[in-house]
């Protein structure tokens, strides 16, 4: 028999006891170290697929190509046939033409020209020449008006130049091939940031990372088709050597994309300056693992002194664009989508350039404190739940 409680609501269930911090801090530390070792991991795993005898696949675009084949397949299961996340909507034909099929179409070139570079240089070597991009971007964010030149901005870019040409003063056999084709996927890389960035602020449009990955895959995978079919199918029919078994192919691309949500992961549930600590950390880890593994790095000393010079230029670029979202919160929100969505089926070593990102459209965990009230905020699919140390839990979009 029901209990009469004289018209009143019933009262909201008790909120669920919060998790211990050392858990909350343990999963976050296994997160980092997670999209260390699986972002560092594929660098050396298309290295390998690349120039090991075991398999013979020295053919870039093919292999990008299959990579942005399995993404497209298997956003499209998750969106469409499993429909676990659902398409954000806005996407236009216009919007498709004008905005997606540009930012395809560099992202097949960034991964293209990267890749190809692992055929003539080092690993190392070709994450020092990745130091860079930040010149890049900034250079052409500037032409496209996005970014103001400044005095601090310049010396900025000077420190990253001189300590990659330091870098590159050092390297004991170099390859001019390699380097262009490198620097190539730098200058490819910093449009597609340009692209996306006017895709956010110009075009309104806004997108999770599944819902970018399912429009921008299949494009890439047309634009890395037709450079495929004229160059590298005829060297592929011609020769009978190259050998890539089934299984090793699988594991590559489905690291590729456990690549991407890892990146997600850790976005979602760190600090931009966390984020900033772990890319350097990644980046230093491939370089020194690198010259254990592979026979084609020899570290010099400087090396390591161009690529520290370089580095710490990059540290400073990254805390002057944080300082800049602190002091400007509304574009700095901008800024945090435009990172999550540059982020998308990056080589790993592109995504420590800019750790602005805070936001990730797909889920949201924060912890806030406002005076004495402590709440936490989910947010999926831009629904959120707060709940309070009340124990009231308050929904709101």
């Amino acid at each position: 028999m029901e209990r009469d409680n004289g018209g009143k609501p019933p009262p909201p269930p008790p909120a669920p006891a919060p998790a211990p911090a050392w858990r909350h801090g343990a999963v976050t530390y296994f997160h980092l170290l997670f999209y260390i070792v699986i972002s560092g991991g594929q660098i050396f795993f298309n290295k390998w697929v690349l120039s090991s005898k075991e398999i013979n696949f020295p053919y870039p675009v093919a292999l990008t190509l299959l990579h942005m084949v399995f993404s497209s397949v298997v956003c499209f299961a998750i969106t469409k046939v499993f429909k676990i996340i659902k398409i954000e909507e806005g996407m236009t034909t216009d919007i498709y033409i004008s905005s997606v099929i540009p930012i395809g179409a560099m992202f097949a070139m960034t991964l293209w020209l990267g890749n190809s570079a692992y055929l003539y240089i080092s690993v190392a070597f070709a994450q020092m020449l990745k130091a860079i991009m930040p010149v890049a971007v900034f250079l052409l964010g500037a032409a496209f008006g996005l970014e103001e030149m400044s005095y601090k901005m310049l010396a900025i870019m000077s420190v990253i130049s001189v300590g990659v040409i330091v870098a590159s003063v050092g390297e004991i056999t170099i390859s001019w091939v390699g380097v262009v084709y490198q620097m190539g996927g730098v200058v490819a890389e910093a449009l597609r940031l340009i692209f996306i960035e006017i895709f956010l602020k110009k075009k309104g449009v806004k997108l999770n990372l599944i819902s970018m990955m399912y429009y921008v895959s299949p494009c890439s995978a047309l634009c890395l088709f037709i450079p495929w079919l004229f160059l590298e199918k005829p060297k592929m029919d011609d020769s009978v050597s190259w050998n890539f078994p089934p299984f090793t192919l699988f594991l590559n691309c489905l690291c590729t994309f456990v690549l991407n949500m890892s990146v997600f992961l850790v976005i979602s549930r760190t600090s931009a300056l966390t984020a900033r600590v772990t890319g350097v950390v990644r980046d230093w880890s491939v370089v020194l693992l690198s010259a254990a593994i592979f026979a084609d790095t020899q570290l010099t000393f400087i090396n390591i002194i161009g690529y520290a010079i370089a580095i710490a230029g990059v540290v400073a670029y990254n805390n002057h664009k944080l300082a800049k979202t602190q002091a400007n919160p509304q574009q700095g929100n901008e800024n945090k989508e435009i990172c999550a969505l540059a982020f998308v089926g990056l080589p790993s070593s592109f995504v420590s350039l800019d750790y602005n990102s805070l936001f990730f459209p797909l889920i949201r965990e924060d912890i806030l404190y406002n005076d004495m009230l402590k709440v936490k905020i989910t947010r999926y699919h831009h629904t959120c739940t707060i709940v309070a140390q009340n124990g009231g839990s308050t929904p709101y979009s």
